[in-house]
């Protein structure tokens, strides 16, 4: 009984550090001005890809995303990741016009097909002991075609929450 305590713990070490660097894909939620679904793999250690999709504007996009990742950047920590990217997104968004004539006001409802490119900049935290991970990212965008022909959103500030698998 003694010897078997130990060799598990030894087994319990080996095992948590080695799944901790084994996950391959992520799946999560984003919230923030773009909020939605996100869904990445891992191409290998340091590229990765992310598919958004998302809801802005009151309509919805799909955003595909190429990530970098650097490990390194912050010395005071192995748990913290440095990602940066660029991306496309195409979707819709709607909103409503305004007339107003002689006292009388009324809306019309409008659909614009949306698309053009975005950029990321992240900072993640990947707890080793559970596969999550948390982050604080900006994706700034701008749109090519949309309600403006040429729009430009630098602060699309977001909270991350992942699993890893």
């Amino acid at each position: 009984m003694k010897k078997i305590i130990p060799i598990l713990f030894i087994l319990y070490l080996f095992c948590t550090e080695s799944n901790a660097q084994l996950y391959s894909r992520a799946i999560g939620i984003r919230g923030g001005l773009t909020s939605g679904f996100e869904y990445r793999f891992y191409a290998d250690d340091i590229n990765s890809y992310k598919i958004l999709v998302s809801a802005r504007c009151h309509g919805a996009q799909v955003g595909v995303l190429k990530e970098f990742h650097q490990y390194d950047l912050f010395d005071f920590s192995d748990h913290l990741v440095f990602i940066y990217g660029i991306g496309v997104h195409a979707g819709y968004e709607r909103w409503q016009k305004r007339y107003h004539e002689f006292n009388y006001t009324w809306y019309d409802p409008r659909t614009s097909f949306v698309t053009g490119l975005d950029g990321l900049a992240a900072i993640e935290y990947n707890f080793y002991e559970v596969p999550v991970s948390a982050g604080f990212e900006v994706k700034p965008f701008f749109n090519v075609l949309g309600r403006k022909t040429f729009d430009v959103q630098l602060f699309d500030f977001a909270f991350t929450l992942k699993y890893l698998f």
